[in-house]
């Protein structure tokens, strides 16, 4: 077949075929009288692959190299191939985010573009002062939006900048959805930024949700992170690991006030002062413990909580009995009517 019928044959252009005689790819096998090319039914099954490697992303060099090479092995190749394109999507996804961060903030002119493309690229700096100071002070008439803030907030590792981002996100009221994203994630680090950024933010719309789910986290501190958000908003399900914080040492003091806190609710305060009654009674509670256990029934209001630390100040254990025994007097200068 002259080149005109293999062209309209194959959909290759005649000119890609020039291209493909030129590189070495597709020659063709003979030649008329006139001198003008021929293609054998071979060279036509040979632009077909050609076009099937084209078709998965090679380049014509790697097509090249395919059909010749006997030691190019496809998984090889496959696997580069797969390196390349995650690649070239995660530059396209950041493009997409970019723009949509772009549209997010209603530019009414070029201007107002180039200033968010330089806030973008402040925040995408090496320097942590730098990021930072692009979320307190961003540059002129430029009103960061949300979601901008909060695909921030899942990235950053620096402490400063994160709280600076958390206090932007928390003002902005938005961006929860894309937190509720990151609540989700494989990565514990980015589930804890997450958590710990709607914490900032429970009253925004599908919050406490988030939170509620991530009491539910494999991860310790994404569960204390939701618990204390949880209970300063008055949610009960948050108390089991709010008294576990308290028996583990962790973030007991802030454990302890939220507790507190939800004692004042007359259904919450026994379901608390059980469970820390059982905490103490458990095997495994060691001196400091209980005495962290005795502080935290302090905090709680009704009359169980206190019956169950004047017991303690007769503690077969010493430190417990003392501590429970100073405390019982803080109560009863606290309260002289409830001696």
């Amino acid at each position: 077949m002259l080149i005109g019928d293999v062209a309209r044959r194959s959909g290759v252009s005649a000119r890609m075929l020039r291209h493909y005689d030129a590189l070495g790819l597709v020659r063709p096998t003979g030649r008329t009288v006139g001198g003008y090319r021929e293609y054998s039914a071979e060279d036509v099954r040979r632009i077909f692959h050609v076009e099937s490697l084209r078709s998965l992303g090679l380049s014509l060099k790697q097509i090249g190299r395919a059909l010749e090479d006997p030691a190019f092995t496809p998984s090889a190749l496959v696997s580069d191939l797969i390196r390349q394109t995650e690649d070239r999507l995660a530059r396209e996804k950041e493009l997409l985010e970019r723009l949509r961060a772009i549209d997010a903030s209603t530019p009414t002119d070029w201007q107002g573009v180039l200033r968010i493309v330089e806030l973008l690229r402040e925040l995408d700096s090496t320097s942590a002062a730098r990021r930072q100071q692009a979320v307190l002070a961003p540059p002129e008439n430029v009103s960061v939006p949300a979601e901008l803030l909060a695909e921030a907030v899942l990235t950053e590792s620096d402490p400063h900048v994160a709280g600076a981002l958390r206090w932007a996100l928390a003002r902005s009221g938005g961006g929860v959805a894309t937190l509720r994203a990151g609540t989700h994630s494989q990565d514990a680090g980015v589930r804890r930024r997450a958590v710990l950024a709607i914490a900032g933010m429970p009253e925004a719309p599908g919050a406490v949700e988030a939170l509620a789910h991530a009491l539910g986290d494999p991860d310790t501190t994404v569960r204390r992170h939701a618990a204390l958000a949880l209970g300063r908003q008055g949610v009960v399900a948050a108390v089991p690991t709010l008294v576990g914080m308290v028996v583990e040492g962790s973030n007991d003091v802030d454990a302890t006030e939220v507790l507190g806190t939800l004692s004042l609710d007359p259904g919450c305060t026994d379901l608390i002062t059980t469970a820390l009654v059982d905490e103490l009674a458990a095997p495994t509670a060691d001196s400091a413990t209980r005495i962290r256990l005795a502080q935290a029934l302090v905090e709680l209001a009704g009359p169980t909580a206190r019956k169950a630390l004047r017991q303690l100040t007769h503690d077969d254990d010493g430190d417990v009995a003392l501590v429970a025994t100073a405390l019982v007097e803080v109560l009863a200068e606290r309260c002289p009517d409830d001696r």
